[in-house]
């Protein structure tokens, strides 16, 4: 069987690379296009009804309102039930030792909202659900075993299925996550380091409301934030989703604590901001380590999203990275198809890379620059860093700014 692309890892961004193809193919902009996406397990869409803090999957990413364009038109974000989403217009950041802090209100931008806190399933599920509906990409739930290149010359591979099917094509997309199978077997160069800090992820129910409002508190740990969910089916505004990235030491502690005495913990680093924590579901942690490819594009094999790079999740971008380079590399193929050429002209790949490095890598630059900002420092540095949030805070153009760096737009 033989593809023109084979995108390898059906999650969000190799899902979105996928539809954005078949919807350009569906409305005639790009011509009819061979290619197969491989996902052993597609995400399927949960139930609707949000009842209890078990009912939300820990993983949740903040979809900003430049990738939210971009899913509305290739039909996936219509796809998603409006009862899994949870539009935020406010964000609060301060130090925990000090009093910076920076307020952001979407009604400053005169626009709807920042963005949405979705669960990572509902975005799979809606872009699956939207590809099997046109029928323009074959979808096939078996895993990669291997991948055999044919020759040093001739830029063709087979992909082994562990159904001892055989795929043959030119052009491979890499979208299988941070350690990337095809990553390692093309022998692409990354650049990587451990932060030494753990992502603690979990869903809870607080004594008051989020307020649609993303709130993130630097602590001596590391950085704390609560993320509106959905109402439950009392139509009540206090299930969060928090990511804690702080050392392992201070992970497997909070981890290791019953119930009750994480939410009593939890409610004191958060300043009781939203009052007291009332319940938890399950808890996990997750090593974080930054990593950056140093090429993208080798020999028509291509990595995107999390196989091409990882940041630290401070700010929620990791996954908005992902789906804008999707989205770049769809509009250099849908390009490239309309002037007859092939989908592995090397002109076309170097342009996508180059579109998308420079972006990435500033973006992994700040965060990294917040990361060291916000860890121990002595007292004059701290007086300093509170000095300067307040001081942002306070000049609306700066803020605006930063506004439409975290949307997107």
């Amino acid at each position: 069987m033989q593809y023109d692309v084979i995108i390898i890892g059906g999650g969000m961004v190799g899902s979105a690379l996928a539809l954005a193809l078949s919807n350009a193919m569906q409305t005639g902009q790009m011509p009819e296009q061979k290619i197969a996406l491989i996902e052993p397990s597609p995400a399927t869409m949960p139930q609707q009804k949000i009842e209890h803090v078990t009912d939300v999957d820990m993983r949740v990413s903040a979809i900003h309102r430049g990738n939210q364009a971009f899913l509305q038109s290739i039909g996936a974000w219509q796809g998603i039930p409006k009862q899994r989403l949870s539009a935020y217009d406010k964000m609060r950041v301060w130090d925990g030792i000090g009093t910076g802090h920076i307020q952001f209100d979407a009604s400053e931008m005169t626009e709807p909202c920042l963005g949405h806190i979705i669960e990572n399933r509902c975005v799979a599920a809606a872009l699956i659900n939207e590809i099997q509906r046109q029928g323009k990409i074959r979808l096939i739930t078996q895993k990669t075993t291997e991948i055999e290149r044919l020759s040093e010359e001739n830029e063709s591979y087979y992909v082994h299925l562990d159904n001892d099917d055989l795929l043959k094509t030119s052009t491979i997309v890499a979208a299988d996550g941070a350690r990337s199978f095809i990553r390692q077997w093309a022998e692409f160069e990354t650049r990587e380091w451990d932060y030494e800090h753990h992502g603690l992820v979990c869903t809870i129910r607080t004594e008051q409301s989020h307020q649609l409002c993303a709130w993130q508190r630097f602590t001596p740990d590391g950085v704390l934030a609560f993320l509106p969910l959905p109402q439950d089916d009392n139509g009540q505004e206090n299930l969060v989703s928090i990511v804690y990235s702080c050392s392992p030491e201070k992970a497997d502690s909070l981890l290791a604590l019953p119930d009750d005495e994480f939410c009593q913990t939890l409610s004191g680093e958060f300043e009781y901001q939203l009052g007291r924590v009332l319940e938890v579901g399950p808890r996990a942690a997750i090593p974080l380590r930054q990593r950056h490819a140093k090429t993208y594009v080798k020999s028509g094999v291509v990595l995107i999203g999390d196989a091409a790079h990882t940041i630290h999740p401070l700010a929620g971008q990791g996954v908005n990275l992902g789906l804008m380079d999707a989205n770049v590399l769809a509009q250099e193929w849908i390009r490239a198809s309309r002037r007859g050429l092939a989908l592995n002209d090397g002109l076309t790949l170097q342009r996508f890379e180059r579109r998308r490095m420079g972006e990435n890598l500033s973006m992994m630059a700040t965060m990294e620059g917040f990361k060291r900002l916000f860890a121990p420092q002595p007292p004059a540095i701290t007086w300093m860093r509170n000095w300067g949030m307040t001081k942002v805070n306070q000049a609306p153009m700066v803020k605006h700014h930063i506004m439409q760096l975290a949307m997107g737009l």
